[in-house]
């Protein structure tokens, strides 16, 4: 299953040209969910970075701010305060406008949740038009700029690409009208990291 958050991670390190080891863990047979998991992150979610100190640091882009901080080039939040604040804006609309009806299309109404809790179908379901609506929102301010946040991949792109492949790996595609966000996902997809 192509998890949007550990992909995140790995396009970003990618990016930066870092390697780290990875343990991955089985998410259709709840690994994630074991308790030695548990014990690096409490709330069973991957990814997780455990440092050489035993320090775990949960959310993907807390993980990849501490790899910024320590390989600040290429630069993926942003060089001045400028764009660093730009850069964070379009991720939260990313989480929030694009990542959350996918969300809750996945965990309310895509048949392979089903079994793991308790759906709301109609709820989920009503996502599929809010994911259409987001779809749009994007492809018009795509409209006077190259990436997300402006004229730079950034890790708001690498945040917008691996929610946009996730749904359609769940079967909600861009919707053809889209011109510019269909440009925008053929570029970033050309880029060595999205295969990460």
């Amino acid at each position: 299953m192509p998890a949007p958050n550990p992909r995140r991670v790995r396009i970003f390190l990618a990016e930066k040209g870092i390697e780290v080891p990875e343990a991955p863990l089985n998410l259709m047979a709840r690994e994630h969910k074991s308790p030695e998991h548990r014990a690096r992150n409490p709330l069973g979610q991957v990814p997780t970075l455990e440092l050489d100190d035993g320090t775990c640091i949960s959310e993907t882009v807390s993980i990849c701010r501490y790899f910024e901080s320590e390989h600040p080039d290429p630069p993926l939040f942003g060089r001045t305060a400028k764009e660093v604040a730009q850069v964070d804006m379009w991720i939260r609309r990313v989480e929030f406008v694009l990542m959350q009806p996918v969300g809750n299309y996945w965990r309310h109404a895509h048949p392979r949740t089903a079994a793991l809790l308790t759906q709301y179908k109609d709820f989920g379901e009503s996502n599929v038009e809010r994911y259409k609506d987001a779809q749009r929102w994007f492809d018009g301010q795509l409209a006077d700029s190259a990436f997300i946040a402006g004229e730079t991949f950034s890790m708001a792109d690498i945040c917008a690409l691996s929610t946009v492949d996730f749904a359609d790996w769940i079967g909600l595609p861009l919707e053809a009208g889209n011109a510019n966000l269909t440009s925008w996902r053929r570029r970033v997809a050309e880029r060595p990291s999205a295969g990460a």
